[in-house]
């Protein structure tokens, strides 16, 4: 028998979470994010989860080429653009679009000869300060671009840093909004604006955040950039993590749990040991209190994560056993949750999932539940 840790990808709440993107941004064409394989989901079935967008955002040249292979037809974008000229001709030949974002980037594609057109995306830096020029770059970034036989279409884009706080006192999403329109005043091109948090906000700030095109990335797999939960926002979880009790253990006060004796019993205790661990992607870091489901009934994390296992505090669970049931996050048990108790964000759960986990997709039309 195979070790009982599994994940199992929800193809039809992945659908779901993507109807939930276009009914927030309605006038907008939608790039579905697939970047970090689908963030951890796979590829493929990012593809076909997300066979209804108008297009796939991801990072990885490879990848990009990987999608044509399994058959999308449908744009691809690159979102940080090409790393070497050696990537220029993919663009041409399997008809993917480019993120421009340094000057650097410019230059290839100017010394390039380019046998087919190909379109791009110039991004501005509004305060994100990671990737893209600054408004007052961005004019002058554009006729450049402009002025390459090979250049097609120019859509403008930029990052929200904050898109889960609208008045963020440090810099909201109306100030960049302000910077955008002000480096791309006059520029022809369409308008490439909202991640996760902008398009979940995109009723509240309808005139701010009108584009033509979202790229919408943690809330197609269930998750939320910050704020309200996943079920506020009518998301599904698109991937559930389980286990079983693989062993049980009965403590008495004053005994200890797991590696350096972090946690010490304050009563009498039944402790349930999950097989997973820090090896298989949950986080060494989860504290105790953590949640998790055993037979569906909430629980606890105790101890300190191991490489192949954790503890769990039984005590609530009267018919626990060898064998029980154990949800780590998804189907009942929100990521953000989890991660949340635990020190990070749903986004870094998901994308550690080990590759010895093994993974299966649900049946259509069995949704899970928050």
């Amino acid at each position: 028998m195979p070790r009982p840790l599994h994940a199992t990808i929800h193809l039809d709440s992945m659908q779901h979470n993507l109807a939930r993107a276009r009914a927030c941004a309605p006038q907008a064409n939608v790039w579905a994010v697939v970047k970090a394989n689908a963030y951890g989901h796979g590829l493929e079935r990012g593809m076909r989860g997300f066979a209804q967008a108008d297009g796939l955002a991801l990072i990885e040249t490879e990848n990009a080429l990987r999608l044509r292979e399994l058959g999308w037809v449908k744009p691809i974008l690159l979102l940080e653009g090409i790393f070497d000229t050696s990537d220029i001709p993919l663009l041409a030949e399997h008809n993917v679009n480019s993120t421009v974002h340094c000057i650097e980037q410019v230059k290839m594609l100017e010394y390039t000869q380019l046998y087919r057109p190909i379109d791009v995306h110039l991004k501005m830096n509004t305060g994100m300060n990671r990737l893209g020029f600054r408004p007052d770059e961005f004019a002058a970034a554009y006729q450049r671009l402009r002025a390459i036989p090979g250049i097609r279409n120019i859509t403008l884009m930029t990052h929200f840093a904050n898109a889960d706080e609208l008045e963020h006192p440090r810099l909201s999403i109306g100030e960049q909004v302000r910077r955008f329109r002000l480096g791309a005043d006059g520029l022809a091109g369409e308008r490439s604006l909202s991640n996760s948090g902008g398009v979940l906000h995109t009723a509240e700030l309808v005139q701010e955040l009108q584009s033509d095109w979202v790229r919408p990335g943690i809330m197609l797999y269930g998750g939320t950039p910050g704020g309200r939960s996943a079920k506020d926002y009518g998301l599904l979880p698109t991937m559930t993590l389980k286990s079983e009790i693989i062993g049980i253990q009965h403590i008495e006060p004053g005994d200890s749990v797991g590696y350096g004796s972090r946690f010490q019993a304050d009563r009498t205790m039944t402790v349930g040991v999950v097989a997973c661990g820090y090896a298989d992607g949950y986080p060494r870091h989860a504290e105790h209190g953590t949640p998790v489901l055993v037979d569906g009934i909430r629980t606890t994390l105790v101890g300190r994560v191991s490489m192949d296992m954790m503890a769990v505090d039984l005590s609530p669970i009267a018919n626990a056993r060898v064998g029980s049931k154990v949800t780590l996050w998804g189907d009942g048990l929100p990521i953000d949750e989890v991660a949340q108790a635990a020190g990070t964000i749903g986004y870094e759960l998901m994308c550690a999932v080990a590759p010895r986990v093994r993974v299966a997709e649900a049946p259509l039309g069995c949704d899970p539940v928050l």
